[in-house]
């Protein structure tokens, strides 16, 4: 598991503050009230949660603390990534890929960006994926 997981309440509040920062805790849940029905002690709540994380780093300003992100959303998205693939079978990736891909939307240009990245890792692909599994944890033919 990666060491920063966060669930997904916690990421509705990392991203009001990857895109706004520093921001205080009133903020955040202003921003979060045209989606979510918190309490502004939920918001808190969630906030102290990824401060303990490691997710966050505080500033007190006078009476009000701010909060600005201490990891990237890029490294957040990564890190969901590594976690999902390392739960799966080896041999299911593929299809995964294809599942995300046939639930989004992408513009011209990401498709042309994956068409290349294709033909990129074509060149090195195994012509078959080796299951990596314990025996017993997927339906794989070792």
């Amino acid at each position: 598991m990666h060491e920063n997981q966060i669930s997904p309440s916690e990421w509705e509040v990392m991203r009001v503050i990857w895109t706004t920062h520093p921001i205080t805790s009133k903020e955040i849940d202003d921003i979060l009230k045209e989606k979510k029905e918190w309490k502004l002690a939920t918001t808190k709540t969630l906030i102290g949660r990824l401060v303990k994380k490691g997710m966050l780093s505080t500033e007190k300003q006078g009476r009000k603390y701010q909060y600005s992100p201490v990891v990237s959303e890029r490294e957040s998205v990564d890190g969901a990534i590594d976690d999902l693939l390392d739960q799966m079978c080896t041999t299911k990736v593929g299809q995964t890929i294809e599942s995300i891909l046939e639930k989004s939307t992408l513009s011209i240009s990401d498709l042309e960006r994956l068409e290349a990245m294709i033909q990129e890792k074509k060149v090195d692909a195994p012509e078959k994926i080796k299951c990596r599994c314990t025996p017993g944890q997927c339906s794989c033919v070792h």
